[in-house]
């Protein structure tokens, strides 16, 4: 059975760039002492200045414990499943894996700051949009905070004036990771009525998977609903590259390189029966016949009408590049 994710994501004590040094240092003393709940608490006020209260420190006590950092047993506390894996080496790698299966958004949050530096205000609309069940309120900022601060502290972001950003090495992470998690077991939660396992989805065009997070991000960003059809289940709906999967790897984690198609126009975009312009503008193969009434409806007859991209959601360098290849365009 899948495991739930921790949906409110703790900040630790220390400071804004400093949650894994304090991380590192819990699991340390853990490790070392398997100390009491009473223990375990005066550590805490003897470590952090201005830490008393107990309910505070137990908060992200509970937290650690939720996410498998620590377990509690009658003789005290020890290191949890994943608090042994991540202090096996310590290496980041490891420690964000972790922090992306068991809490809810932060791999969507990189995928999303991939496209450009993101404002608070921005970070917590991006997670709302694409993680529903997060349900805080929107004028909420320590949420979204909470999460920027965990990457910023793992080296994968960084704060420029009242923005967040990717640094090189989130940058490297987020290149590799829609293939490389595309097994993920995670069930999107958007209040719609859909069985499917975003986990085991795969595109119909093409036989590959892709990161169940990417995937909900890319979604999000068109309100869940097919520009060209209207369709707006989202079973139905894929995430297709502009510039192909195969032959652009570099750009397989690109949100601006992604339209949201229904699976029928996915597979219609792959094999080359339309196509987009720079302005959004349906483009027909001047080869494609039909006898659909459907095709016809929403591709045949609507020949250089601009359909519903949302603004700058693809970046139209990579349309005029995916049109260049087409020899009819």
């Amino acid at each position: 059975m899948q495991e739930e994710r921790v949906r409110s994501i703790v900040p630790m004590f220390g400071g804004a760039t400093r949650y894994v040094e304090t991380l590192d240092a819990i699991l340390a003393f853990v490790d070392a002492h398997k100390p009491s709940t009473d223990e375990l608490v005066g550590w805490h006020r003897g470590q952090f200045d201005g830490v008393s209260s107990e309910g505070s420190i137990m908060r992200r006590v509970r937290y650690l414990r939720k996410v498998g950092f620590l377990a509690e047993g009658q003789e005290g506390w020890t290191l949890g499943p994943n608090g042994e894996a991540y202090t096996d080496g310590h290496d980041t790698a490891t420690l964000l894996r972790i922090m992306c299966d068991r809490n809810v958004g932060l791999r969507s949050l990189l995928y999303a700051l991939a496209v450009g530096p993101m404002t608070i205000a921005e970070i917590g609309a991006q997670q709302l949009d694409t993680h529903p069940e997060l349900g805080w309120d929107r004028n909420e900022t320590g949420m979204p905070k909470q999460r920027a601060n965990w990457l910023r502290s793992m080296g994968l972001v960084e704060k420029r004036g009242d923005e967040y950003a990717l640094t090189d090495e989130g940058r490297e992470f987020v290149e590799g990771a829609v293939a490389d998690w595309a097994g993920t077991e995670w069930t999107v939660e958007d209040g719609a009525d859909d069985a499917m396992t975003a986990g085991t989805y795969e595109t119909t065009a093409q036989a590959r998977s892709v990161d169940p997070e990417f995937r909900a991000t890319a979604l999000s960003r068109y309100e869940r609903t097919c520009p060209v059809s209207g369709v707006d289940h989202t079973g139905l709906l894929d995430v297709a590259h502009v510039l192909p999967w195969s032959e652009y790897p570099a750009y397989r984690a690109d949100l601006s390189n992604v339209l949201v198609l229904d699976r029928t126009h996915h597979a219609a975009f792959d094999r080359e029966l339309f196509t987009l312009d720079e302005e959004y503008r349906l483009v027909v193969n001047p080869g494609f016949e039909t006898e659909s009434e459907l095709l016809e409806r929403t591709i045949l007859n609507r020949d250089g009408e601009r359909v519903g991209v949302p603004e700058e959601a693809v970046d139209a360098g990579y349309l005029r590049q995916h049109n260049a290849e087409l020899a009819w365009v």
